[in-house]
């Protein structure tokens, strides 16, 4: 199961489309509101938000995201219970709140609204809110005996143990055999075995690590083998490395 959160301004706008019958949409969860069309529900979120006018992104969206087989199990009182534990866990229980479910594709999704006032008009602090839903969501799923996003990667690199193990032998063949100096060298030379390498750099012109492709498959440094993260590379990989971030217009 994946979370994601943020903070809007465009209340009304996601209410309406959380409430969207186009996509087959379901009341799982509703907390502290009477309201029964997206207009009522804005309109008693904005009451209380109108407690604090020093807050413009005032309400919480949330994307609450089981994976294809276990939404598939999962009926509405079940998502109602997922829900709960998600708000819960974040502690948002005592602030007004309505989810969705919508069921119009295969990927049964939440889609969560909380005021971020509460009822004494103070705001709810949003500090790195998308990081935290995703340690809510793996909480809530481990809770509840569903797929969390650690066991999908697991098991995706599990699936994937002869190609990573096929990447880090030719990445360890080119530095012992080749000593690559240069970084388009060490890039010419992993071509050689039709394995591509993307340095990842930062807007900041900072590298943050490499992909590796082959063969239609995609794996981070780190994923490949934790060797080859970008913290714990080799002084010779370094010194390839360090050219890199060197390179004007490198940034993405």
């Amino acid at each position: 199961m994946i979370g994601k959160g943020k903070a809007i301004s465009h209340t009304k706008a996601s209410i309406e489309y959380g409430w969207n019958q186009e996509k087959d949409a379901e009341i799982i969860y509703k907390e502290n509101l009477v309201g029964q069309t997206p207009k009522e529900i804005t309109d008693e979120f904005e009451t209380i938000q109108s407690m604090n006018n020093n807050c413009d992104k005032n309400t919480f969206s949330f994307v609450i995201s089981p994976t294809i087989e276990d939404g598939k199990k999962l009926d509405p009182k079940e998502l109602n219970k997922i829900t709960n534990e998600f708000i819960k866990d974040l502690k948002l229980e005592n602030h007004q709140a309505i989810a969705f479910v919508h069921n119009d594709k295969n990927h049964k999704h939440i889609h969560l609204y909380v005021n971020r006032i509460d009822f004494e008009g103070k705001a709810y602090k949003d500090s790195f809110i998308g990081k935290r839903s995703q340690k809510t969501a793996e909480r809530v799923a481990e809770k509840f005996e569903l797929q969390t996003v650690r066991k999908i990667k697991e098991q995706k690199l599990e699936n994937l143990k002869d190609v990573r193990k096929l990447i880090k032998k030719r990445h360890e063949q080119v530095f012992s055999k080749f000593h690559p100096e240069k970084y388009q060298e060490y890039i010419s030379k992993m071509k050689e075995f039709n394995i591509n390498v993307k340095p990842v750099i930062s807007k900041s012109n900072k590298l943050q690590g490499f992909r590796y492709n082959f063969k239609n498959i995609s794996l981070k440094g780190s994923e490949v083998h934790r060797s080859m993260s970008i913290n714990k590379l080799n002084i010779n990989y370094y010194k390839v490395v360090k050219q890199i971030v060197k390179q004007p217009g490198r940034g993405i």
